[in-house]
């Protein structure tokens, strides 16, 4: 029996125990869909996504929310600025192992999309049949800078921590192991273009073209470097979360990309 696919629990990861939720059939019965959340996410601001996925595409849907997240064991602060590329290189591999996954598909959004790649490009991962970036980031744009430098205003002005602390164990470090490390001087040097030169399999990738997070030159380099298949879903009247604000053109696209991989 797979202990870990019961509705919700928690997965001892690295020395840190981190929450999950998970629907549909588990891994050994369909492939599994693998959610990783954006900057400030957790298993529950998924909300019902995860849910309709599972019904629409017949596959089971894992989440977790990562240390400093969610219900999960705190972060270590100051994050390093590779935090995304750790993340994807040592505590994702775990956690697939954890789950028994057999066969699956990658959906991240925004920090959890340049997870997926980075852990798509970087490991050497047979199981892994294609990947969903949704509103991803491969490099850092003034656009993105910039709006987090307003949410670090928002969140010292009490509204934006009040709201987290309804979702996150301890919403300082939540926020603070995120905006730091995108605010550190050096992170406008970050760029993790190259692990799409070495993503072998299927790509959709999904933006709003209002995203206030980044440009449309995300998606174009991934378009540009890859050597994989890649499909493209960019949304009018749409900013940074696609699955919450254009939610029934993103399960439509995501349920067709998923019809067409060939597990």
């Amino acid at each position: 029996m797979n202990t870990a696919w019961v509705p919700s629990g928690f997965l001892e990861v690295n020395g840190k125990s981190l929450e999950y939720a998970c629907q549909g059939p588990a891994p050994d019965n369909a492939p599994t869909l693998i959610l990783l959340h954006e900057g400030l996410g957790s298993t529950q601001l998924w909300r019902q996504f995860p849910g309709l996925l599972a019904q629409m595409t017949g596959f089971g849907v894992f989440a977790y929310s990562r240390a400093g997240y969610g219900r999960s064991d705190l972060a270590d602060l100051p994050r390093p600025l590779n935090y995304m590329t750790q993340e994807a290189e040592s505590t994702l591999p775990v956690v697939l192992d954890k789950i028994q996954l057999q066969q699956g598909v990658l959906l991240g959004h925004s920090d959890g999309a340049s997870i997926a790649a980075i852990y798509a490009g970087n490991v050497s991962d047979e199981r892994i049949k294609g990947t969903v970036l949704m509103a991803p980031h491969f490099f850092a744009e003034p656009i993105s800078l910039n709006a987090i430098a307003v949410a670090k205003t928002e969140y010292e002005n009490g509204v934006l921590r009040e709201r987290m602390q309804r979702y996150h164990r301890d919403p300082d470090n939540t926020f603070y192991g995120w905006n730091d490390s995108w605010l550190h001087p050096e992170f406008k040097h970050w760029n993790v273009e190259d692990v799409l030169d070495r993503i072998t399999a299927p790509i959709l990738a999904i933006q709003g073209r209002q995203d206030q997070y980044g440009t449309l030159a995300q998606i174009e380099t991934i378009a540009s470097r890859c050597s994989a298949t890649v499909e493209t879903l960019i949304l009018d009247n749409c900013k940074h979360a696609p699955f919450l604000e254009q939610e029934e053109a993103v399960l439509n696209s995501i349920k067709q990309f998923c019809l067409g991989i060939a597990f």
